[in-house]
C-alpha cells in the first residue's frame, strides 16, 4: 500500500504515505537523487519543477508523477521528446514498483520507499458550500483554509462538475475580502471580440455598439475577488494583455489612455491541463506561472465514492420542504456509489433533480451511458419508422447528456462544440427535461 488511512473509531484522521525516491541513473544530471512526499512531482527543466533537470532534450514541464489509488500515475505533459516506461512511449501509465522512466536523454529510477510520512486532514467535512468526508476532499479543505486568508493567486483545476466555482467562492468567503464583491467572468462563454470589454471595460463610442461607458470586471471586483472561469479558453493574444494587467494591477479600458489601479485577488479555474497547453504553445508559460502560485486540483467523484451518500443526503435535505418524504433505499445508494460519474457532482445532482421532479427515485442503472449504436438486437416486428425514431431519440438524449457534462452545463460552449445552433440545443434539452437550472451549477 502506498497510502494508508489512519482511523480513530470510524473516522479517518490522517493518512500515512510512503515516500518516493527519484534518482537520475543516466543523463546530464546523473546521480542526482531526491526523496519526495508530494501528491504530484513535475519533472522538467523549469525552475518551478520539484525535480529540475538540465538535460536540453527534456521539456520545461515534461511529465508528472502523481499518487493515485493504484500506485503512481506517470503522465506525459505533451513533451517534445516523449516519456517512456520500459521502452514504451506513454501518455499515462500506472506503476506500483521500482522501475525506470526515460525523459529525453535522461533515465530516472522511480523507487517507492519503506519510509513513510503522516499527512493531517481537515477535521470538518465541509468548506463553504463544498462537502466531502473523503480524505481527498478533506485535504482540499485543509489547503483552502490555509490559502484563503492570504491574497495569493490560486489556480483551480479539475474535471467539469467537480465544484471549481464553489471552491473559488469558498476561498473568497473565508478571506479578508469577504465583504467585497465576488465577480465571475466565464472566459469560455464570451465571444473573443467582447472579452476585453468584459474584463477591462470601455469608454462610450470606443467601438461600434459602445453606446455607453462600461465598467470592466477588474474594476467591478476592486476590494474583492475576480474569478476567471474556464481561463484555458482565452485566446493567445488576449493572454498577453491579461498577463500585463495581473502584473501591474492596473487596467486601461478600451478607448481610454488612462490606466486605473485595481485592488483584486485573482482566482482562476479551468478543466484543461494548462501545462500541456503550454507545451503545445496554446497557453503562455509566464501567464501560467503567474496564475498557478497555489494550484488546487479538485478530485473527480469516481475517486471518492464515500462522498456520494453525503451529496445525496445534502441534496435531499435541500428539497425536503417541497418534496417531503423523499428518500432512496440502500440498494439505490449503493448503485449510485458505483457509478463513474463523468459529469461528477453536477451530474449526480442533475440525476437526483430529475428523479425528484418526476416523483420516481428509481434512478438509471448507470450514468455513463454509451451512445446508442446500430447493431446487436434489432426488433423487426416494430415498424421501421418507429424503430428509427426510437433510435434517433435515444441517440439525441445520450448525446446531449454527455455534451452538457463535458461542457460544465454551459449551453453556449456546448452548442459551439457540437456545431449546432444554441436555440436548437435548448429545444433538445427541453424535449428531455435536461435544461440545467441555475441552482444545479457546482
Amino acid at each position: 500500500m502506498h497510502t494508508q488511512q489512519i482511523f480513530a473509531g470510524d473516522d479517518i484522521i490522517a493518512l500515512r504515505r510512503r515516500r518516493l525516491r527519484i534518482e537520475v541513473v543516466k543523463g546530464a544530471d546523473k546521480n542526482r537523487k531526491i526523496d519526495f512526499d508530494l501528491d504530484r512531482i513535475v519533472i522538467g527543466t523549469h525552475d518551478s519543477c520539484p525535480m529540475k533537470l538540465t538535460d536540453t532534450t527534456v521539456s520545461r514541464q515534461h511529465c508528472e508523477i502523481a499518487l493515485v489509488h493504484q500506485g503512481y500515475a506517470v503522465r506525459d505533459l505533451d513533451s517534445t521528446n516523449g516519456t517512456y516506461v520500459d521502452r514504451l512511449r506513454i501518455r499515462e501509465a500506472i506503476i506500483d514498483h521500482d522501475c525506470r522512466v526515460r525523459v529525453g536523454d535522461t533515465v530516472l529510477r522511480i523507487q517507492p520507499l519503506d519510509e513513510t510520512v503522516e499527512i493531517s486532514l481537515a477535521d470538518e467535512t465541509r468548506f463553504g458550500s463544498l462537502y466531502g468526508r473523503s480524505a481527498a476532499m478533506r485535504r482540499i479543505f485543509d489547503l483552502l483554509a490555509r490559502v484563503a486568508p492570504t491574497d495569493t493567486t490560486v489556480l483551480i483545476t479539475g474535471e467539469s462538475g467537480t465544484g471549481k466555482e464553489l471552491a473559488a467562492r469558498a476561498i473568497h468567503e473565508a478571506s479578508m475580502r469577504s465583504e467585497g464583491p465576488f465577480v465571475v467572468v466565464d472566459c469560455g462563454a464570451i465571444p473573443p471580440n467582447l472579452i476585453e470589454s468584459e474584463l477591462y471595460g470601455h469608454e462610450k463610442g470606443s467601438f461600434t455598439g459602445a453606446v455607453a461607458k462600461r465598467i470592466g470586471a477588474f474594476e467591478a471586483a476592486t476590494g474583492g475577488t475576480l474569478f476567471l472561469d474556464e481561463l484555458g479558453e482565452l485566446p493567445l493574444d488576449l493572454q498577453t494583455r491579461l498577463l500585463g494587467v495581473i502584473e501591474r494591477r492596473e487596467v486601461s479600458p478600451i478607448g481610454s489612455t488612462e490606466a486605473r489601479k485595481v485592488d483584486v485577488r485573482i482566482v482562476a479555474a479551468t478543466n484543461r491541463d494548462l501545462r500541456r497547453e503550454v507545451n503545445r504553445g496554446s497557453f503562455r508559460e509566464d501567464l501560467y506561472f503567474r496564475l498557478a502560485v497555489v494550484p488546487v486540483e479538485m478530485p473527480p467523484l469516481r475517486e471518492r465514492p464515500e462522498d456520494v451518500q453525503l451529496y445525496i443526503e445534502q441534496f435531499l435535505d435541500e428539497v425536503a420542504t417541497d418534496h417531503a418524504g423523499v428518500s432512496l433505499d440502500i440498494e439505490t445508494i449503493e448503485r449510485l456509489t458505483k457509478q463513474p460519474w463523468r459529469g461528477n457532482v453536477r451530474e449526480l445532482r442533475n440525476v437526483l433533480e430529475r428523479a425528484v421532479a418526476l416523483g420516481d427515485v428509481e434512478l438509471p442503472s448507470h450514468s455513463d451511458a454509451e451512445l446508442p449504436t446500430v447493431g446487436g438486437t434489432v426488433d423487426v416486428n416494430v415498424p421501421f419508422k418507429i424503430g428509427k425514431a426510437t433510435l434517433i431519440e435515444a441517440y439525441e438524449r445520450a448525446y446531449v447528456e454527455r455534451l452538457m457534462a463535458e461542457h460544465d452545463g454551459n449551453i453556449t460552449r456546448a452548442a459551439r462544440a457540437a456545431e449546432i445552433d444554441r436555440v436548437y440545443l435548448l429545444r433538445v434539452l427541453d424535449k428531455f427535461g435536461l435544461r440545467p437550472s441555475k441552482k444545479s451549477k457546482s
